[in-house]
């Protein structure tokens, strides 16, 4: 870029393309980049896109969608001269496009840009489909991808769980200079970002790299194509999920799969650079500290209040831990949760999506730093997700951390943490069956309660005695001998006597646990409900009469976790979690 801020012959910025023609409500490509050099700073919006400019057109069509290339000149093109007075060029357009179509509708101002979305963070992904003009075929060539032998659709009807992987790896462009150099990298900053079946909510779920787990075998692809299984580990450290040992982030997909029970959908990956260059490309990140902050080790210097951050400060004020809270991971985890809600917050503004320089800038910044899963391996992948999840409103995005404890096997000196099952579980629960740690909008809240009431009213009424419940059970929790082991215990423990054994459910692994029964049975379905703690959502009721000692069925889903746990999860998150709203804006670190 020169000191006009226009690129030069040869240098031209993709974004300074464009031109906005107020009669079709459409940016169109402008062929005659240099032959007038705007005023100093302006960028390609709709306001400077209509000052006076000889303008070439491809004769036929004067758009271009992103990837095409224009005719050569000659007899398919013509040029609509620049006009004197301040309508003219108006009156000349409108002249130029009777003879080829009528004038399309204007749009609305976020209708004015093609929508894309992509991003290295799945807050990249939260915060909207991101509208711009862009060289399709120059971003996805900047996707870099990992196959980690699963190779799910860009987009599902069901929940989506995008797993966000930020590694402190020391090599590459924009990485070096912090701490261990040529470091392999550890999933060092880890997050579940859970995406409801309706989109109406979502939870972002920080795992702390601290925390002890064990790390199941993993099968990597290898550079010849070849499939290596590295074994799992015991008792390790979350963060060594990735790197050591040659592992890949289909390693901590499954390691993450295996401690929330959530079945991972899509995986990101980003390094230091992504931080500093997405920071930089919104403009930079509104952030809050309670105190006065010098940090030698992070190189963060700011003081108490409010402040913009991007580039290496961005990155700063991400890494730094000791001199926030405790003075550990889990409270540089906030200092990350406060970040990431920011940004959302600044990708949604109306400044990001009606800036084609902007969006530009930030596509580019955002491809450069992304490394993904197959299943959302390019542009339009990515798009499609994006447009989805894009649906959620940011009032209903929570940040949340997996509950811990300090690791009694480190005695007085406490370096690591373990899962406070305690608490995790019922968090957990809420996350599989999608329900939201926000407070929803009282009409939302109303619908809700009056489909739950009517839901509801299956389990209200008389129950039958253990002895007279009749039902069979079928697996398809995806965890062999569950279906045996319920029937066990419902005959040991719960006095059910007259239940049986359905072996495994058709159609393989189920999301939820459902008990189907008809209305002569309703008094069984009650009794077994209580004593297995079944949401009302988990009923089925037919409109037949059963037989007198026909059987009712039971189908095990995912979302059981063995004999004894109740099925239903909470209503409430567990207190004292630590979580932030993503549209909280007066979250200050301590």
């Amino acid at each position: 870029m020169d000191a006009q801020g226009r690129g030069r012959a040869g240098d031209i910025d993709p974004a300074d393309q464009w031109v906005f023609d107020p009669d079709t409500g459409s940016y169109e490509l402008r062929l005659d980049h240099a032959e007038e050099p705007s005023a100093p700073g302006t960028t390609p919006t709709a306001a400077s896109a209509s000052a006076p400019r000889p303008t070439t057109r491809a004769q036929g069509s004067a758009k271009l969608k992103p990837g095409a290339k224009p005719k050569p000149g000659g007899g398919d093109e013509r040029t609509v001269p620049g006009p004197r007075g301040g309508n003219g060029r108006r009156s000349a357009v409108k002249a130029a496009a009777a003879g080829r179509r009528k004038p399309k509708p204007k749009k609305t101002a976020k209708k004015k840009v093609l929508i894309w979305t992509g991003g290295t963070l799945a807050f990249v992904l939260v915060g909207g489909s991101i509208g711009a003009y862009l060289l399709y075929q120059h971003l996805n060539n900047n996707i870099d991808k990992v196959d980690v032998g699963v190779d799910n659709a860009a987009v599902t009807k069901g929940p989506v769980n995008i797993l966000v992987i930020g590694t402190d790896k020391r090599s590459g462009k924009g990485n070096t200079g912090y701490g261990d150099d040529g470091s392999v990298g550890h999933a060092d900053t880890t997050l579940l970002f859970h995406f409801s079946e309706d989109r109406t909510n979502a939870t972002a779920l920080s795992i702390p790299r601290d925390m002890i787990t064990d790390v199941p075998d993993c099968p990597t692809k290898q550079k010849d194509g070849s499939t290596k299984t590295i074994p799992g580990s015991k008792n390790v450290r979350f963060n060594e999920s990735l790197g050591q040992e040659d592992r890949d982030p289909g390693c901590t997909w499954r390691t993450v799969e295996a401690v929330t029970g959530l079945k991972v959908t899509h995986f990101m990956m980003a390094d230091f650079n992504a931080v500093k260059e997405l920071s930089s490309a919104v403009g930079g990140v509104d952030v809050c500290l309670a105190k006065d902050i010098n940090d030698a080790d992070s190189h963060l210097k700011l003081g108490k209040g409010h402040h913009t951050v991007e580039g290496e400060q961005a990155l700063a004020f991400v890494r730094t831990r000791h001199s926030v809270g405790f003075g550990g991971d889990l409270s540089r985890i906030q200092l990350q949760q406060q970040f990431l809600s920011s940004m959302i917050r600044k990708m949604k503004s109306g400044d990001t999506l009606t800036n084609p320089k902007k969006l530009y800038e930030l596509g580019d910044a955002a491809t450069n730093s992304l490394t993904v899963d197959t299943g959302i391996g390019s542009i339009s992948k990515l798009t499609s997700l994006g447009k989805e999840l894009s649906k959620v409103n940011i009032k209903n995005i929570t940040f949340a951390t997996l509950p811990v404890l300090d690791n009694p096997a480190d005695g007085k000196v406490k370096k690591t943490v373990i899962l406070d099952k305690g608490k995790a579980e019922p968090l957990l629960a809420m996350m599989r069956q999608d329900v939201s740690l926000t407070e929803v909008k009282e009409k939302e809240k109303a619908d809700q309660e009056k489909a739950d009431a009517q839901q509801a009213a299956l389990l209200k009424g008389a129950r039958a005695e253990p002895g007279q419940v009749r039902v069979k059970v079928l697996n398809g929790s995806g965890r062999m001998g569950a279906a045996q082991e319920t029937v066990a215990w419902m005959q040991n423990s719960q006095g059910m006597v007259r239940t049986s054994n359905g072996g495994n459910a058709s159609g393989g692994k189920k999301d939820k646990t459902l008990l189907e029964f008809a209305p002569n049975q309703a008094d069984q379905a009650r009794k077994l409900a209580d004593a297995m703690g079944l949401p009302a959502d988990a009923l089925k009721q037919s409109t037949g009469t059963a037989a007198p000692t026909a059987e009712m069925t039971l189908t095990l889903g995912a979302d059981y976790q063995g004999t004894g746990i109740p099925v239903s999860a909470p209503k409430k998150a567990p207190e004292g979690i630590q979580k932030v709203e993503a549209d909280d804006k007066n979250v200050c670190a301590k």
